[in-house]
């Protein structure tokens, strides 16, 4: 791993991802041939994005954060802004497309996703709500 890549670790994920506005994690493991394949694509963009943070999690190593995101697929590009979540992909990018998916990410109206955000919460907080009585 080089240095424009960071082990992300159920140690250190959410300092990391919580600490950075904009985080890309690759979900890997040494034994998947796309994830190495994938592995030059991704580290190539972190050299070329310095104001990004590129981390990798090594499913095998952290398998509470694989499940934690529910990754069944490896490799697993997913990217978080601000602390969402606004890119999951499953599958080995080629380097136009990982660049092409940075750009959108960085183009996002963050005030809108979180917005967008607030709003599933609350219809799915209401939907839990539905069927009980209240106060019984």
């Amino acid at each position: 791993m080089s240095s424009s890549t960071v082990e992300l670790t159920k140690d250190n994920f959410d300092e990391i991802v919580s600490g950075s506005g904009f985080v890309l994690i690759d979900f890997w493991a040494s034994w998947c041939g796309p994830c190495r394949r994938f592995a030059p694509v991704y580290e190539a963009a972190a050299g070329r994005h310095e104001d990004l943070v590129f981390g990798k999690v090594d499913t095998e190593a952290q398998p509470e954060l694989a499940a934690a995101f529910d990754i069944r697929s490896i490799p697993t590009l997913m990217i978080v802004r601000d602390n969402i979540a606004v890119f999951a992909q499953p599958g080995a990018l080629p380097e136009a497309a990982l660049e092409d998916v940075i750009r959108q990410a960085r183009a996002l109206d963050m005030d809108e996703v979180r917005a967008s955000v607030a709003e599933e919460q609350e219809k799915a907080a209401a939907g839990q709500g539905e069927g009980q009585s209240a106060g019984e």
